[in-house]
């Protein structure tokens, strides 16, 4: 029972990770031809395309994106609850659903920015997807690095947003439950 949960669990979440990616590349506005928004985009325009037909964008959000992903999250815990709970509650399902989303939020800032971190070690000369992986981050660590100056090469503003995110989502966890 647990390896189907969480098999299920891992479809839900991978699709909304890359759901939440293309609304990260779109809200940064990342280069559009590069092949891993390329990737992003043609994975998720099947279900995103319909939805841009009645929820438009505003302000330079990717509403449909955001509300796809909100529909991922409770999609996931709707089919959660009628597979391993034996009852559906719409409410329930709803808010554990919005509480994914921002769970899997914080989770994919943490991984590309990991990502960037070993990126930047071993990557030699041009690479396309730590090129995206930079445009999705430079709007978080400039600010830092206005503070903390790196230090000899060494550059101190990813490690300072990982911890700072992983106080906002405790934070944030804390004030929910």
């Amino acid at each position: 029972m647990n390896a189907m949960q969480f098999l299920v669990g891992i479809i839900f979440d991978l699709f909304l990770m890359v759901v939440l990616l293309r609304f990260w590349l779109q809200l940064v506005k990342a280069d559009f031809y590069n092949p891993l928004s390329q990737a992003v985009i043609k994975a998720t325009s099947f279900a995103v395309n319909p939805l841009r037909k009645i929820i438009p964008g505003f302000g330079g959000f990717d509403l449909a994106s955001l509300v796809l992903a909100l529909l991922v999250g409770f999609a996931k815990m709707s089919v959660l609850m009628l597979m391993f709970g034996g009852y559906w509650d719409a409410m329930g399902a709803a808010i554990s659903g919005a509480l994914t989303v921002v769970k899997e939020a914080f989770s994919l800032v943490f991984w590309i920015l990991i990502i960037r971190a070993i990126l930047s070690w071993v990557a030699q000369g041009y690479n396309p997807i730590a090129a995206v992986f930079d445009q999705l981050t430079e709007p978080m660590l400039r600010p830092i690095r206005k503070i903390i100056p790196p230090l000899g090469g060494l550059d101190l503003s990813i490690l300072v947003v990982l911890i700072g995110m992983q106080f906002l989502q405790i934070l944030v966890m804390d004030l929910l439950r």
